[in-house]
């Protein structure tokens, strides 16, 4: 598999950066109550911090919503996950434990600020390319509904578009089944290639900890704009 970044994306958004953790062996179940403790005490820590400091005060937030900008879409209509997340917490709607996988990312994103998406390595065809979402793309999202993605960055394999900043979708979903993922950081783009390989390899390492198996990291950037995975 190739997991290839568009080098078009470069010259709008100048510094771009994807972090990839390919994960082999896990095991995906309920969390356990250390993970599912401080998901909720982040959480809480977090509405508290909500009350006195805007959305956009948060570097990741606001970092994310200027590239939105720049590709073209409107962020306030269409949110990136960790500012959707963030808007729940300060409503006291809370999210809720749903398996090791969809727990850590949603901590991790909330911790670094940034989107994270996880996707079931089985169910990806063929090769996976970051690009811009064209007005015909769009797919079934776990949100519930049908989701385009004009204007916003997603992630597309040979088949179709599965995941994006935005929201993910149905068709490459991790369940309790998968034992083979590729875990996807969108790295803010003032954030130095080194720093975001540390960032994704401390992930990696916290994700498998739990969730045991075994995890290789790698970051798409300027300088690297493809990467193989077996």
């Amino acid at each position: 598999m190739v997991l290839e970044l568009d080098e078009q994306l470069l010259k709008v958004v100048p510094g771009l950066k994807l972090g990839i953790n390919h994960y082999t062996k896990i095991t995906v179940s309920e969390s356990p109550q250390m993970i599912k403790g401080r998901l909720q005490l982040f959480q809480e820590q977090l509405f508290f911090e909500l009350e006195d400091k805007p959305l956009n005060d948060f570097p990741g937030i606001h970092e994310w919503r200027q590239v939105w900008k720049k590709l073209g879409a409107d962020p306030n209509r269409y949110r990136h996950s960790t500012e959707a997340l963030l808007r729940r917490i300060k409503k006291q709607n809370y999210i809720n434990p749903f398996h090791t996988a969809v727990d850590l990312n949603n901590f991790f994103s909330l911790q670094h600020e940034i989107p994270v998406g996880i996707y079931d390595f089985e169910k990806v065809i063929g090769d996976i390319c970051l690009t811009k979402g064209e007005s015909e793309d769009g797919y079934d999202g776990l949100n519930g509904r049908f989701n385009s993605l004009t204007n916003i960055l997603l992630l597309k394999d040979d088949y179709s578009p599965f995941g994006s900043p935005f929201v993910d979708s149905v068709r490459t979903a991790v369940t309790e089944e998968t034992t083979e993922a590729i875990h996807v950081f969108f790295i803010r783009p003032s954030m130095d290639a080194e720093e975001s390989l540390k960032l994704t390899t401390a992930c990696g390492n916290m994700f498998t900890s739990v969730s045991g198996g075994e995890t290789h990291s790698y970051v798409l950037h300027d300088g690297q704009t493809s990467i193989h995975i077996n």
